[in-house]
């Protein structure tokens, strides 16, 4: 049983890299945003408006204009701290408390639902930001801050914000999410690279290393192509697209997020 394979290949590790895609949000009732259809079915009026996914979660969005761009992200800021985390987090910290060396999570997902969910900040690299952090959106200075006193009011029917927006503590011009967007030359990478330091540390201790990949798609590589670089063992958890083209120690598994992690949570119980 494949099931079974992965469950002993984590057992045998001392350590557990969690690398996760847009998928791993799904079963917590995030949206997936795969193809116009999906996105401008959560945001009906830029679906009348005919403005993809790539337009508007681009810098130049804030530019032309910013009441519809921080419609869009004050949207998303709400919905994440309003959604739980599904019970699979809880799961994969149960594994990882199992093994020498614990669990590091690299993803792609601006969420911040892993930290919500309890994982260790110092345990976490988000590679493309996190909507939780603001910037300036003329990125004045290299100045990366919070974004909890920021409380989005948003029409949702026409997807624009209601209040003022968020704006730069030091030039006082509009800010924006620290996220990395289409066509984005100005996201100040300090804080995920920071991250990605605190990474490579943690995997010069690791020697038995298993990736879990959890719903990480095709259209945006960046979370299957960093699990397929790392030494020691992959297990792929991907409905839709488990599939591994090259490399040596590997396992694809059909299943979702949820569904994936409870059968390995049951496997090695």
């Amino acid at each position: 049983m494949p099931i079974e394979k992965a469950a002993a290949w984590i057992r045998q590790a001392d350590g557990l890299l969690i690398t996760a895609g847009a998928g791993m949000g799904i079963d917590s009732g995030l949206p997936d945003f795969r193809g116009p259809g999906g996105f401008w079915g959560v945001y009906p009026a830029l679906g009348r408006a005919r403005i993809a996914f790539e337009a508007i979660a681009n810098p130049a969005a804030f530019e032309r204009n910013p009441a519809l761009a921080w419609g869009f992200y004050g949207h998303r800021l709400a919905l994440y701290r309003q959604t739980k985390p599904h019970a699979g987090f809880a799961m994969l910290q149960a594994l990882a408390e199992k093994l020498e060396r614990g669990a590091f999570v690299f993803t792609s997902n601006v969420d911040g639902h892993f930290r919500k969910a309890g994982f260790a900040a110092e345990r976490i690299c988000e590679v493309h930001g996190s909507i939780h952090h603001l910037q300036c959106a003329a990125a004045c200075s290299d100045e990366i801050w919070s974004a909890d006193s920021f409380q989005p009011e948003v029409d949702s029917e026409n997807c624009r914000l209601m209040g003022d927006p968020p704006l730069c503590p030091r030039c006082g011009q509009l800010a924006r999410p620290n996220i990395l967007m289409f066509g984005d030359w100005q996201w100040l990478e300090r804080r995920s690279a920071l991250q990605q330091q605190n990474l490579q540390r943690w995997l010069t201790t690791v020697d038995r290393l298993v990736t879990l990949e959890i719903g990480a798609g095709t259209q945006v590589a960046t979370v299957r192509n960093f699990s397929e670089r790392q030494p020691g063992r992959l297990i792929r958890l991907n409905p839709d697209e488990p599939e591994i083209a090259r490399h040596p120690h590997a396992l694809a598994l059909p299943l979702g997020a949820l569904a994936g992690l409870e059968q390995l949570y049951q496997a090695l119980a």
